[in-house]
């Protein structure tokens, strides 16, 4: 495998990641406001393509985050206690924001970096039909 091929399958590798990743975080911000709902984590993991020879990006098992859910005070809600509280969702809309930002941003480099290696390939291409 070409270092250029190398390059686009990291690359390529990372976008797929970084994507996962805005999903998540995208249903997180969906679901702030439901009750009982645990935000999703999504943990990045190495790879090795043995063939390539390479390190890849793959993104982990998605897992929930168990810390302690939000107790609002709402008596009129349907699912409140005696108390009058329920349990909302641990979601922190900043710290979503946040990663979403990264996200985009970690996806925008290595959608360049992958127009940047194509860009040297074909280049390269053109020189040797010359």
């Amino acid at each position: 495998m070409s270092e250029f091929s190398k390059s686009l399958s990291v690359t390529a590798s990372a976008l797929r990641a970084q994507a996962a990743r805005l999903r998540h975080v995208s249903e997180n911000i969906s679901n702030a406001d439901t009750p009982g709902y645990r935000r999703k984590v999504v943990p990045f993991e190495v790879n090795r393509a043995e063939n390539a020879g390479v390190d890849m990006v793959k993104v982990g098992r998605v897992n929930l985050d168990r810390s302690e859910l939000n107790e609002i005070y709402d008596p009129a809600h349907p699912l409140a206690n005696e108390a009058g509280n329920f349990k909302g969702s641990n979601v922190d809309l900043m710290i979503e924001i946040a990663d979403a930002r990264e996200a985009q941003r970690s996806y925008e480099a290595n959608l360049k970096m992958f127009e940047q290696v194509r860009q040297m390939s074909s280049s390269l291409m053109d020189l040797l039909r010359k």
